[in-house]
């Protein structure tokens, strides 16, 4: 189930939308604390960003903005703003599309069907944050207190499987089925190896325990 993210401080059409999206089969997240509304975002990866233009605290133009630095996450903006400039400069700015209130479900439902579609597999987030650590995706390197060490692609693989399944245990031969295509002539013993690596660069800069073996069951962080 795609999950979508509105920004829409407008309470009544926020529950409107909300209502309109979770009978049509989307899972839908919303929030108030729009002081943090952007790292809410990038914390919970959404499939869809619906965002309003005029918000309390940022507007629009600069959450997609900030948005867009850290993630593919696509974003339709949604207002009641009719000016061609806002529109061309919420483009320019990475935006995926735009639609003016006061608008049609229908279209509105047509819409977001086509995104989605349209950037399959866009909203993979560059950079990943939990308990300290800051993985840059493009960058292919970890951080934690102003320390940051580069990784190979088969580690980035691994602590980035992690990191977007913080808190679960991820089973050896899941992580090895999704870094390896063929899977079935990978030794167990080369996925022992790239932990072992990963978990020794990880402590280089401080973080130690961090990436957790749970014996007969798989890896956590």
């Amino acid at each position: 189930m795609e999950q979508i993210f509105i920004v829409e401080d407008e309470a009544k059409l926020r529950n409107e939308v909300l209502t309109l999206l979770e009978r049509n089969g989307y899972k839908c997240s919303t929030s108030d604390d729009y002081q943090n509304i952007i790292q809410n975002i990038l914390n919970l990866h959404p499939d869809l960003v619906l965002l309003d233009l005029n918000l309390p605290v940022y507007d629009g133009f600069y959450i997609c903005k900030e948005i867009r630095k850290q993630s593919e996450i696509p974003i339709i903006v949604v207002t009641s703003s009719k000016s061609d400039l806002d529109e061309l400069d919420v483009l320019n700015l990475g935006a995926d599309d735009f639609i003016n209130k006061p608008f049609n479900s229908r279209i509105l439902l047509a819409r977001i069907a086509s995104v989605l579609k349209r950037t399959s597999g866009k909203s993979k987030p560059l950079i990943v944050t939990h308990n300290g650590a800051v993985l840059d995706v493009l960058k292919s390197k970890v951080s934690h207190n102003n320390q940051s060490v580069e990784l190979t692609k088969n580690e980035l693989g691994i602590l980035k499987i992690l990191m977007d399944n913080k808190g679960n245990i991820i089973p050896r031969n899941e992580i090895i089925s999704s870094l390896w295509d063929m899977a079935e002539f990978v030794e167990d013993s080369t996925l022992t190896v790239n932990i072992n690596r990963l978990r020794k660069k990880l402590e280089d800069i401080g973080l130690n325990d961090y990436l957790i073996t749970k014996r007969g069951q798989g890896y956590m962080v």
